[in-house]
């Protein structure tokens, strides 16, 4: 090599360095995005994809709008939907429970995959926040629009299991939560 050609080596070097310095000066001068939890919590969800959850019917919150297809759960790559159905006699002789995450999730001995014939409604929506991706595919699948992403920011655990959820139970949760008081019982309170 001669002298040039090193010292044109040289020059190309510190002029990329003074790029990348140049770039870095500019985002250290930019405000700070990432907020520190728990002093400060984020506002702005609008665009936050956390979880998959059912969305309930119009008339009926409590129950889902799910028709038991099996779309999502052929449309997800990472396997963590699955949806069961009813089949024969699953009256309460073959109901059993099964405590996950402080709740107790409804099994039936006879349950099936999704979809089943003449089943228009999930015996067992289960999902796997662990396996999941946020992909989306379920979501932009699904026929009757009946899943949505969550937007609980703050959702921890501290085993694998808690990232198991039983989607039915949830939805039958949150109705119960935003739906209005009865008259009967606001005036006796």
């Amino acid at each position: 090599m001669t002298l040039t050609e090193l010292l044109a080596e040289a020059a190309t070097g510190i002029k990329s360095l003074l790029v990348g310095l140049r770039i870095t000066g500019k985002a250290l001068a930019k405000p700070n995005i990432t907020v520190l939890y728990p002093m400060g919590e984020v506002t702005n969800l609008d665009t936050y994809r956390g979880h998959v959850e059912l969305v309930g019917k119009d008339d009926d919150p409590g129950t889902p709008r799910c028709v038991a297809c099996g779309a999502c759960v052929r449309a997800c790559p990472s396997n963590c939907l699955s949806v069961a159905c009813p089949v024969g006699d699953a009256g309460p002789k073959g109901r059993e429970a099964e405590e996950m995450v402080g709740e107790l999730i409804p099994r039936i001995e006879r349950m099936a995959p999704a979809p089943q014939k003449g089943c228009k409604f999930p015996g067992v929506f289960t999902y796997d926040y662990s396996l999941c991706s946020l992909c989306g595919q379920c979501v932009r699948t699904c026929p009757v629009a009946s899943l949505r992403f969550s937007r609980h920011a703050y959702f921890i655990g501290t085993r694998r299991e808690d990232f198991r959820l039983d989607l039915l139970t949830r939805l039958r949760r949150q109705s119960l939560e935003t739906s209005p008081e009865p008259a009967a019982v606001k005036e006796s309170a």
